[in-house]
């Protein structure tokens, strides 16, 4: 923790990447964990491949109760996201990619200009269609109201949530910008994420090939724990308010 110390406190450009850890604090669960969503429901994952999503309405109609019965709605921001509103306040946050749906970081004051959803939102509706996006709080009243697998009021097209599902690209634009924030820091931390999706993963490589210090933080190993400078399993929530100050 020290040597994690340090280099926060010395570092000018901080950029930041999170994942669904730093978010169960706020009692949204992640998906790899001892109580993930995939973890404790492995059938789970059909809901978040696009083949899968398309191709069967079963599917589609699990995907939507899991998504109105979603913590999200309720969650508030916690300590973690708020570390991370006050470093931006510091002017020292070079950048914010995240890998969560689910807003959070906005919601604590975070600047959308600084934040990178490399995952998309669940906070909006895209239709597959016709390319129509709505937000989300209009279709959960038709969620509530029976429909259980609601189309596009335009077209008729298959409405998803605003989220990268697995055979899905990431929108290059939003990748791009997150890896020039990352590139133009002296200093990365990789927080509560596994690690273990790409592209989102790969900003880590974008760091350490250019020599900036990584420092992970997360209840699990990673994949970058070996080349990180500093490796800290502590709570998050608690973690990074030490960190920032």
């Amino acid at each position: 923790m020290t040597s994690a110390t340090e280099l926060v406190s010395k570092a000018e450009r901080i950029a930041v990447l999170t994942g669904a850890g730093i978010s169960t604090a706020s009692g949204i669960p992640d998906f790899r964990g001892p109580q993930g969503v995939w973890t404790k429901n492995p059938a789970a994952q059909a809901m978040f491949d696009i083949d899968e999503y398309v191709a069967s309405r079963a599917v589609r109609v699990e995907a939507w109760k899991f998504r109105l019965a979603a913590p999200v709605w309720t969650a508030e921001p916690n300590a973690g996201h708020l570390a991370l509103v006050a470093l931006e306040k510091q002017g020292r946050l070079a950048g914010l990619a995240t890998q969560n749906i689910d807003g959070l970081h906005e919601k604590a004051g975070s600047s959308p200009a600084l934040i990178h959803e490399l995952h998309g939102t669940v906070r909006y509706v895209d239709c597959l269609s016709c390319a129509r996006r709505i937000p989300m709080e209009e279709v959960l009243p038709r969620l509530a109201a029976g429909d259980e697998d609601p189309a596009c009021e335009v077209c008729g097209g298959i409405l998803k949530s605003a989220t990268v599902s697995f055979g899905q690209s990431l929108d290059p634009a939003v990748l791009d910008a997150a890896a020039a924030a990352t590139r133009s820091a002296d200093l990365f931390l990789a927080i509560g994420t596994s690690l273990q999706v790409y592209p989102a993963a790969g900003l880590c490589d974008h760091a350490l090939n250019a020599g900036i210090p990584l420092i992970v933080v997360n209840a699990q190993p990673t994949p970058y724990d070996e080349d990180a400078t500093a490796v800290l399993t502590t709570p998050i929530e608690t973690t990074l308010p030490a960190l920032v100050g």
